[in-house]
Order: C-alpha cells, then sequence, then structure tokens
C-alpha cells in the first residue's frame, strides 16, 4: 500500500493546492524504488490500491445514472483489473528473470553467472511500456504522471534514463553492502549520470483566462440531472446567449464553451443555429453539443464563424460511456442496465482543426483531449470542452489536468478548456511564454 501512496499522492496533493516539487519529487521516486525492487505481491497490491485512489471516480457517474448501488461493484472491479495487470506484468519480469538465469547457467562454467541479473531490468522495461497499455480502451494510467511537477523529464527517454538511475542505485546499495568498492563506486557514478540525464526540469503555466486574451473561456455550473432536464433548457440556452453575448462586448476573437452546453442535436434546431450563426458575424463561437445523422449519433463541437458552421465529431470515444468496448452481445446488455438501451456514439477518423484570428486549434470534447492519439501529430493549441459533472464529487478534474499539463510538457500544447462543474483554465505550454509575454 506504501507504493500506491506514494504513486497517487501527487493528485491529491494538487486536489487541496499543494502541488509542491519538493514533496513529490521523492514520494515519485519511492513510487518507482518499490517497484523496480518489489516482489509480484506488492505489484499486485500497488495495482490494487492505485485502482482505487486513481480511478475510485469512475464508479461516482452511476451516481447519476440512477445507480448508486452499482459504485463498490464497479470501484472493485477497476482495483482488480490493475490489481490483475500489475502481477501479470511483475510475474513475466520474474518469469523472464529466472529464464535468464537457467539459459546463461547452462551456457558458462560460473556456477552463479547471474548473481547480478535481478528481475528489476525487466521490471523497468515493463514499467516504462505501461502508459501503453490500455485496460478497456482507458488510458488515463501513465507512470510518468507521477513527474509531472517535478524536475525529470516526462517523455520515454528521460523516462527511461530515471529508472535505469535508481536500478544502478539499487546495484550500489548492494555492492556497498557485500564491501566491493569498486563496483560500488562505479554503480554510483552510472547512477549519478542517468539521474542527470533524466532531468528536465519545465513548470507548467496554469491560468484563469486566455493570457493574450484572445479567446474566452465561458464555463458553466450545471448539474448533469439539471442539464438533461427539458424543463431547464430554456434556461440553458439563454445562458449560452448571454456567455457569448458578455464575450462579444469584451472585444473578444473568439469565445468557448463546454462539452454539451447546449443538451440538444444542435443540427436539428434551426432557429438556435440562425441564432448562433447571427452572432457568429461578431465573434467565433465553438461548443458542445450533440450531433445526428443518419440515424448516427455523435457528441461534437460545433464552430460557428461568419454566419457558417463547422461541426467536429469525436475520434476517441469515452469507453463505456459512449462506446462500449466489451463484445457485441455484452455490450448490449450493459447498455441496457446503465444506460437506458442508448446506441453507442460514432467516432470521426480524423482529429478537426479550426482556424481562428489565424491560428490553427485543434478541437477536443472532453476525454479525447486527455487521450495520446490526439497529441500524435504535436497539434500548438487544443480547444477542449468538459462536463466534468458526471465524476461530481471527486478527484476526476484534478487528474484531468494533470494529465492536460503532461501533454503539454510532453507535446508543447496550449490547452484551452473549458468546462461544466469546474474551474475553466488555459494550460500554457512552457515553450509559449515568451512569445505570450512580448
Amino acid at each position: 500500500m506504501t507504493a500506491a501512496v506514494a504513486g497517487s499522492a501527487f493528485v491529491y496533493l494538487d486536489a487541496a493546492g499543494w502541488n509542491n516539487p519538493w514533496i513529490e519529487t521523492p514520494l515519485a521516486l519511492l513510487f518507482f524504488w518499490l517497484l523496480l525492487f518489489g516482489d509480484s505481491r506488492l505489484w499486485a497490491w500497488t495495482g490494487f490500491f492505485l485502482g482505487l485512489f486513481c480511478f475510485h471516480w469512475i464508479g461516482v457517474s452511476f451516481l447519476h445514472y440512477g445507480h448508486p448501488w452499482a459504485i463498490p461493484f464497479v470501484d472493485l472491479a477497476v482495483a482488480l483489473t490493475y490489481a490483475l495487470l500489475f502481477w501479470v506484468l511483475a510475474r513475466f519480469a520474474e518469469f523472464l528473470t529466472r529464464y535468464i538465469s537457467r539459459l546463461l547457467q547452462k551456457t558458462s562454467n560460473i556456477r552463479h553467472p547471474t548473481s547480478d541479473i535481478h528481475s528489476s531490468y525487466p521490471k523497468a522495461i515493463l514499467l516504462w511500456g505501461m502508459s501503453y497499455i490500455h485496460p478497456f480502451g482507458f488510458d488515463w494510467f501513465k507512470p510518468e504522471l507521477t513527474l509531472v511537477h517535478t524536475p525529470f523529464g516526462i517523455d520515454k527517454a528521460h523516462f527511461a534514463a530515471l529508472l535505469l538511475a535508481l536500478i544502478l542505485s539499487g546495484s550500489f546499495l548492494h555492492s556497498a553492502k557485500l564491501k566491493n568498492p569498486k563496483k560500488s563506486i562505479f554503480s554510483l557514478l552510472l547512477s549519478l549520470l542517468f539521474l542527470w540525464l533524466s532531468l528536465a526540469p519545465a513548470k507548467i503555466l496554469v491560468l484563469s483566462d486566455d493570457p493574450e486574451g484572445r479567446i474566452a473561456l465561458a464555463g458553466t455550473h450545471i448539474p448533469v440531472e439539471a442539464k438533461w432536464n427539458p424543463d431547464n433548457f430554456l434556461r440553458e440556452y439563454r445562458t449560452v446567449l448571454e456567455r457569448i453575448d458578455g464575450a462579444i462586448a469584451a472585444g473578444k476573437k473568439a469565445v468557448l464553451l463546454p462539452e454539451s452546453v447546449l443538451p440538444v442535436f444542435l443540427n436539428r434546431e434551426p432557429q438556435i443555429l440562425n441564432a448562433l450563426k447571427r452572432r457568429s458575424q461578431k465573434i467565433d463561437i465553438v461548443l458542445g453539443a450533440l450531433y445526428s445523422l443518419h440515424g448516427q449519433n455523435r457528441n461534437s463541437a460545433y464552430y460557428f464563424h461568419k454566419g457558417r458552421y463547422r461541426v467536429a465529431d469525436k475520434i476517441i470515444l469515452v469507453p463505456f460511456g459512449e462506446a462500449n468496448p466489451l463484445p457485441s452481445w455484452a455490450g448490449r446488455w450493459v447498455n441496457a442496465i446503465f444506460f437506458d438501451g442508448a446506441p453507442d456514439y460514432l467516432p470521426a477518423k480524423h482529429p478537426t482543426d479550426f482556424r481562428i484570428d489565424g491560428r490553427a486549434y485543434r478541437a477536443a470534447v472532453c476525454y479525447e483531449g486527455t487521450s495520446e492519439r490526439l497529441y500524435a501529430d504535436r497539434p500548438a493549441r487544443i480547444l477542449m470542452m468538459s462536463n466534468n459533472g458526471w465524476f461530481t464529487p471527486s478527484i476526476e478534474a484534478t487528474l484531468q489536468k494533470l494529465l492536460l499539463e503532461y501533454y503539454s510538457r510532453k507535446y508543447g500544447t496550449t490547452i484551452y478548456h473549458a468546462v461544466n462543474m469546474g474551474p475553466s483554465y488555459v494550460v500554457v505550454n512552457p515553450k509559449d511564454r515568451e512569445s505570450i509575454s512580448q
């Protein structure tokens, strides 16, 4: 459990407003150290408690779907999934170590030729690659995310260097214990070298408004039960128009509103479309709403510009919430029980970029903005919209923000984020600070 606490503490520290590299750095190092030199039992319990500590909020959505009884079962299923994943990886690393040891013993005259081979090496490789493993398509677990507020780099090269530094420090302690000064000094020097190579300090800037004053972030605070109640739609619609009119009065170039800020199939609402088109003569509008065409439903972003609009459909859907990752027969059963038999949404094939005031901005609707796939071609700017009401109250919004900071550091992307049921903000890529300040 100690490893799980060390590996998830950064989330709770950030939620409490106490993020501090002097606290988070030793906790991250302890987390990786315990995993590198721990056995499969430790890995299994670490996965179990990490699943609980980091992803218990997944069950909160069932509260809003009217199934509070499902919350403990969902949380247990998530915890067991990560426990199994961690255990399988650790067992594979230990099996690989024993196999190599036996192979070398057969091909060597030395009785114990593998005394220096430890399962920490294959464990480091598996730990390095865990961010590529996505249970049910869910890719929010990334071991290197714990480093987002530390002086260490978060890309794969820096992460590999850090893991090697920790392994070599373990070799140093082992050699010192065996009173082998030459090997201990060599291991120490190599460890310090890789530790130095793993450093890449970069402080992310998270601001409540666009520092350039171009884009208005028009967040909302509407609980999901109220948002999807048809009796409240007129009030929500008026709120949207008021936010747009306020951004026009403030002289903004564009206004960004949250996911599903208009909880209707907007392309079927000509009066609302006309009202937005008229206002788009004065300001660019980006907002979230549903889209339906030929019986296919999508959760989309709408972009209004000079009296016309474009639709950006999501390319990455929320597992279970928008697309069921289970086999079709099981998916229909789950959808019937928990989601009133609603059909899955359909994803788009390619991301959509908008041009606002001469700059390209990629559209991202909630979950896809926290998925690595959207950042593959290193977009400079992303307009992201979320409805975090489904997971209120929980740490989901904090973990979401940390992921955005992670992607901003890793891919050099500035992210504008309009949120329902939470603060809106801009995650500024450190490389953009100089241009922004000019």
